[in-house]
């Protein structure tokens, strides 16, 4: 007998007849033998929705009253897929996270998982009920509120219980059936990957992919928590995500893996012009930035010129922080002397992700040479062992994505010889 968490996000259980599905799943799942932990999203749009509501009550929401609000989301649906399981003729308990143990740092809306002590779901497993928890919350030990976890929150839950309850496997149920080297929507002949490390996914979410969310990902890292990211409609075998970087090798041992293609088009870049050229003037710049709540992705500045003694540095930004950014650099920009700060929407970010990058020596040459040849132009550039990413415009994204899945050979069986050839099919319209 296993122990085995599962996690079903909004898509999954958007009506009532999907979570009867789930239902279904579930208890098939215990009736294998299984102890079960199920932990669910809020159905569909209802965070978008409870999020419309605060907003025609108040034009600034309490964070913490905004917090017991968004919560009630996930409670409501992990209380209907109960019901369902009842149904069903199994035994089932629902908690809400602060019931199940998740206890977290102070912060509204963004709050951190510190511990688990999941001593009222281990009761209920052994009593053989399934367990459902509410995803995306816990409890603050400093303020004893309710917070929420913020994007990916309930993957984050899901993860955490897991490894307080040494689970066999975390099972994230989804609307895809698993990690492919690249949105098949965008490339047709993407792969599923039956196997991916920590460390490549967390640079595929770090670049864009939206199947895991980063901070889940760390944290199984972390914690040493197998995860199978799976489809919620059937059971295909889905890709397990373990291992460390030694293990991240291709499916025939060779150790020049390229991972996968990931993309981003919620960046924007922000060009700080006439930077004076002395001490502490760049870190006031990036201290800015800090102190709007932003984070800097990918930075570059030019080399200062001989007479002028200023430069330009240019950075990605999340693109709904970016005017925050941006309004606080202009604040300082009289203090710091820089001449003007642009802010750019229209750009997105492609990356080529894998621990064979540092077996492959030609790579950043190959990453430059197929978006020439694909007409990309390149922006911003940075390179890391298993990470190569680039700016461009984003109507080329979709020409970029393509090209670099064929040039890495990742459009073919693993064993087989490259095409040296690009698609330059036309690009398929922004969704």
């Amino acid at each position: 007998m296993a122990l085995i968490v599962q996690k079903y996000g909004g898509s999954s259980v958007r009506s009532t007849e999907r979570i009867k599905r789930v239902a279904e799943r579930v208890v098939a799942t215990r009736g294998e033998g299984h102890d079960v932990v199920v932990v669910l999203s809020a159905m569909g749009d209802t965070t978008d929705r409870l999020l419309e509501l605060a907003r025609q009550v108040s034009d600034l929401p309490s964070p913490r009253e905004l917090d017991m609000l968004l919560t009630s989301g996930e409670r409501m649906a992990n209380a209907l897929a109960a019901m369902a399981i009842h149904s069903l003729g199994a035994d089932a308990c629902s908690l809400s996270g602060p019931q199940a143990g998740v206890i977290t740092t102070s912060a509204y809306g963004k709050a951190r998982i510190v511990d688990v002590t999941p001593r009222r779901v281990r009761q209920a497993l052994d009593r053989g009920a399934i367990v459902l928890v509410a995803g995306f919350q816990g409890l603050s030990p400093e303020t004893e509120d309710i917070t929420t976890l913020g994007r990916g929150g309930s993957d984050t839950t899901a993860i955490a219980l897991a490894a307080a309850l040494k689970a066999d496997v975390c099972e994230i149920c989804t609307d895809v059936d698993g990690v492919y080297t690249a949105d098949p929507r965008i490339v047709p002949e993407a792969r599923r990957l039956e196997h991916i490390t920590f460390e490549s996914m967390e640079e595929m979410a770090a670049s864009g992919a939206k199947v895991l969310a980063l901070r889940s990902v760390e944290y199984a890292r972390r914690c040493g928590v197998t995860v199978l990211v799976r489809s919620s409609c059937h059971t295909g075998p889905g890709t397990t995500v373990s291992g460390s970087a030694d293990d991240d090798r291709g499916e025939h041992g060779d150790h020049g893996a390229i991972t996968g293609v990931a993309h981003d088009v919620s960046c924007a870049k922000v060009a700080v012009t006439g930077v004076p050229d002395r001490p502490g003037t760049v870190a006031r710049v990036f201290r800015a930035v800090a102190d709007a709540g932003c984070e800097v992705d990918t930075a570059v500045q030019n080399v200062p010129g001989p007479a002028g003694g200023v430069r330009d540095i240019t950075f990605l930004l999340p693109g709904d922080g970016a005017p925050a950014a941006v309004a606080a650099l202009r604040e300082i920009r009289a203090g710091t002397g820089f001449a003007e700060v642009h802010q750019d929407d229209d750009v997105a970010k492609v990356s080529v992700i894998g621990g064979g990058m540092r077996a492959r020596p030609g790579a950043t040459a190959t990453f430059c040479e197929a978006l020439a040849e694909a007409g990309v132009n390149i922006e911003i550039m940075s390179t890391s062992e298993i990470r190569i990413s680039a700016v461009c415009r984003t109507a080329r994204l979709h020409d970029a994505i393509r090209a670099l899945h064929r040039a890495f050979g990742l459009d073919r069986t693993p064993g087989t010889t490259p095409d040296k050839t690009l698609d330059h099919t036309e690009a398929v319209p922004q969704t």
